[in-house]
Parts: structure tokens; C-alpha cells; sequence
């Protein structure tokens, strides 16, 4: 029989005292359960998630929170970057008293998830890369701050037409179009000023050199038709870890938790099996 889930939000201060806010899901009872955080994409917050928490919470208690900058965290106007993010996942972890935790991330968060098994990799039980990529590439740093720059002098709203063609497909924005504008909301309501850092943050990091290290379990997903990190992107960091495996899903694009949730909850599972295989 299942045990009953509780759901718990709250605050908490990172290592520099910005706030960072979250929610927990977890399961009375004696036996341990997989703990599992998960990590949400550039300019969304936790609710990014809400397909694939109640396919998880049955099996594993589940941690996610609002990056800062973003959602109900502190809007901090400084200069981000990966490693910064991944304090405040180590700080969060502490403060509810998780010693490791699965880690899963997509998009801006599976850097911050590469960025986490890098700096703690003590933290770390296994750890799930979805539409991601270790390097946008040389060009980055500009291609990056080109969009800010359209963010800070023409709004958010002038990106909402682009963002939500990359995030998932022409038949999915037909037929979910509820759940789209859901997201755009989230987006529209970003900092711009923390959504330019955030930006600038992707473009100019480069996770490469924590590959060699990495020896915990590693998933890496990706959607087939994702134009934002593609394949090639997930390819590079399979070939590069040994303990990895590569899945591309068939006719989605860059956001599978939100086009295919049901997938993405699998994924995570069979990774949790995975670990506790080792």
C-alpha cells in the first residue's frame, strides 16, 4: 500500500542569504525512499514540473524550488553563474537534510545539475540530463546576450513567440494550448534584469571539464526534434561519460518534462533503479 505524500513550501537563505524557495514532497513511514531534485528550465520556475511530480511521488520524494531570479527566489542583480546556482541546490539540499540526492535538471538545469555533480559530487547519487548541452558553442556568449539584450530594450513579451516554438512542438501547442500559456505567464512575469544574467550565465559557461570526473549513473535525454540543444549537444556529454545512457525522444522538442511527462517520469524512475543497482 502507498504511503500518504505531504507537501511542504518554504524558504531558505543560500550561502550569500538570497532566498530560495521550494517545496517538498515526501512520504511518512519507516523505509527510506529515493530522494529525487529536480531542477527547472531558464525564465520557468517549479511549476515547470507539475506533470511529472505526482508520477514520482509514489516512488521517491521529491524536491523542487525556484532558481534565483526566478519564481517566488530572490531577484538578486548580480553576475550568475553555474557554479552559483549549484550552491543554492547544496545550501536547499542541507537545510531539509538530504546528504546526497538524485539530481535531475532540464535545459538551464541540467547545467546546473553538471555544475552540482562537478563541485559536490559527494551529493550526488545519479544524475539526469534533459535537453541540455555541457557548451552552447563558440559563439554563445553573443548569441546569448543577444537575447537579452532583445528582452531589455523590446520586453519579454517580444520572445514569447520564440520561446514556445522551441519549447515544444506545432501539434502539442494545438493541443495543450492551456498548458503553454501557463508557462508563458511564468515567463512573462520574469526580472528582466535577473532573465539578461541568466542569459549570460548559459552563454558563457562550459561544464566540459567536470565529464572526466563524473562516475555516478548519468541519464541523458533529449527530444529528436529539440533545435534549442540538439541531439549532437546530448551526444557529446553520452560519449564523453562512461556511466551514461542516451535516450532521443521521438517528436518532441526542447521541453520534454512539459510535451511528454509521462516519459520524463519514466526516465527519472529507471535511473532511480539504476542507482540503486550499483
Amino acid at each position: 500500500m502507498s504511503r500518504a505524500v505531504t507537501s511542504s513550501s518554504g524558504t531558505i537563505s543560500a550561502a550569500d542569504g538570497a532566498s530560495i524557495a521550494y517545496t517538498l514532497h515526501t512520504a511518512a513511514g519507516s523505509k527510506a525512499r529515493p530522494r529525487i531534485a529536480l531542477i527547472h528550465s531558464l525564465a520557468l520556475d517549479r511549476s515547470f514540473w507539475d506533470g511529472v511530480v505526482p508520477l514520482l511521488t509514489p516512488h521517491a520524494d521529491v524536491l523542487i524550488y525556484d532558481c534565483r531570479g526566478h519564481g517566488k527566489s530572490a531577484k538578486v542583480r548580480m553576475t550568475y553563474t553555474a557554479e552559483l546556482f549549484a550552491g543554492d541546490l547544496a545550501s536547499l539540499l542541507d537545510d531539509v537534510k538530504w546528504p546526497r540526492a538524485i539530481v535531475a535538471g532540464c535545459s538551464m538545469g541540467g547545467c546546473i545539475a553538471q555544475a552540482f555533480a562537478g563541485v559536490y559530487p559527494d551529493r550526488v547519487r545519479g544524475l539526469i540530463v534533459m535537453d541540455s548541452t555541457a557548451w552552447y558553442g563558440p559563439t554563445a556568449p553573443k548569441d546569448w546576450r543577444e537575447r537579452a539584450a532583445t528582452a531589455v530594450t523590446k520586453g519579454l513579451a517580444a520572445l514569447s513567440a520564440f520561446q514556445s516554438t522551441r519549447w515544444v512542438s506545432e501539434a502539442f501547442r494545438e493541443t495543450h494550448a492551456d498548458v503553454v500559456q501557463k508557462h508563458i505567464d511564468v515567463f512573462l512575469a520574469n526580472d528582466v534584469d535577473c532573465y539578461r544574467a541568466t542569459c549570460e550565465m548559459l552563454g558563457d559557461a562550459d561544464l566540459r571539464h567536470y565529464q572526466a570526473n563524473l562516475r555516478v549513473p548519468l541519464s541523458v535525454v533529449v527530444g529528436e526534434e529539440d533545435y534549442a540543444t540538439p541531439v549532437a549537444m546530448s551526444e557529446q556529454i553520452h560519449q564523453a561519460v562512461p556511466s551514461s545512457t542516451l535516450s532521443v525522444l521521438p517528436k518532441v522538442r526542447h521541453l520534454t518534462p512539459i510535451e511528454c511527462p509521462v516519459v520524463i517520469a519514466e526516465k527519472i524512475l529507471e535511473l532511480v533503479a539504476r542507482v540503486d543497482n550499483v
